[in-house]
C-alpha cells in the first residue's frame, strides 16, 4: 500500500470514528447538509468492493460503518425525523432535481 492509500484509509477510519462519536447527528441531518449519510457510505463500500472482486453485502458494510449491526444502532440512537427535517430534506431533493 502506498502512502497516499494509507493516508486515505486513515482519514476514512477517522471519519467513521468521528461519526461514531457524534451519534446525535442523525442521518437525515447529514443528508440535508451534505447529501450523504452513513447508509450512503455503506453503499459506496459495497460498490467499491464489487469493482475489486470482493464480496461484501450491504448489511456487512453497514455494520462496518455503524460499528454494530444497523438494527441495533437504529434502536439505540436513531430518532424520528421531525417535520422540519423532512421539509428540509425534501427541499434539498427538489433542488437537486431542478439542477
Amino acid at each position: 500500500m502506498d502512502k497516499t492509500t494509507e493516508i486515505e484509509a486513515a482519514v476514512f477510519r477517522r471519519l467513521l470514528s468521528h461519526l461514531d462519536n457524534h451519534k446525535e447527528v442523525q442521518n437525515i441531518d447529514l443528508m440535508i447538509l451534505a447529501d450523504f449519510c452513513r447508509n450512503c457510505l455503506a453503499k459506496w463500500m459495497v460498490t467499491e468492493a464489487e469493482k475489486r472482486g470482493v464480496e461484501i453485502d450491504y448489511e456487512q458494510a453497514r455494520e462496518k460503518i455503524y460499528g454494530m449491526p444497523y438494527s441495533e444502532w437504529k434502536e439505540k440512537f436513531q430518532t424520528k425525523a421531525t417535520p422540519e427535517q423532512m421539509a428540509a430534506f425534501e427541499a434539498r431533493q427538489q433542488a437537486k432535481q431542478n439542477k
